[in-house]
């Protein structure tokens, strides 16, 4: 029965129901939240993995960006948008690209958002950044629950902390 499934965790002394579940603690100590990803390195697989959501937040601006990064058909570009509207699956804009084996932002000869915009500047500095395996601690990257890889929402908390559902994680290699 479904209650007795769920009744274990009120006798079981290793289950703390006062602790924040959207949180977890990591190496160095701090506190990572569900959906941020830790390391450049990290980012920058997740970023590449083929339909990435991405957003970036700046923490002394309090400022944040949301892009789409989407691997082209024939997996020879990926092609950069950024969120401009206040719908979060439709309102994207082109931004750039980044050519698969050099992994440089180039800003888009037709994009409609101008290379000095906010937006545009953010995510050449965090590409850069984040290239050079760097994640300055200014700077917090997030998805928003989906596979990078697939698109697929994220269910597992295992895959939630990554980015990547199971069978993704395993064509992706291990994060």
């Amino acid at each position: 029965m479904l209650d007795d499934v769920f009744s274990q965790f009120a006798s079981d002394p290793t289950f703390d129901q006062s602790s924040d579940d959207a949180a977890m603690i990591c190496d160095d100590g701090s506190t990572l939240e569900h959906g941020q990803i830790a390391t450049a390195k990290n980012a920058v697989t997740f970023m590449t993995a083929g339909k990435a959501h991405v957003t970036l937040v700046s923490l002394s601006t309090n400022t944040r960006f949301t892009y789409r990064i989407n691997t082209s058909d024939d997996g020879r570009m990926r092609f950069v948008s950024v969120l401009s509207g206040p719908d979060n699956n439709a309102s994207y804009k082109y931004l750039g690209h980044v050519a698969i084996g050099r992994e440089v932002y180039w800003h888009g000869r037709k994009s409609k958002i101008d290379e000095k915009a906010p937006s545009a500047r953010a995510f050449a500095w965090a590409w850069r950044q984040l290239n050079a395996g760097n994640l300055p601690a200014q700077l917090q990257v997030w998805h928003e629950g989906r596979c990078g890889r697939c698109a697929r929402r994220l269910t597992v908390p295992s895959s939630i902390a990554t980015g990547f559902g199971p069978e993704c994680a395993g064509k992706i290699g291990s994060m």
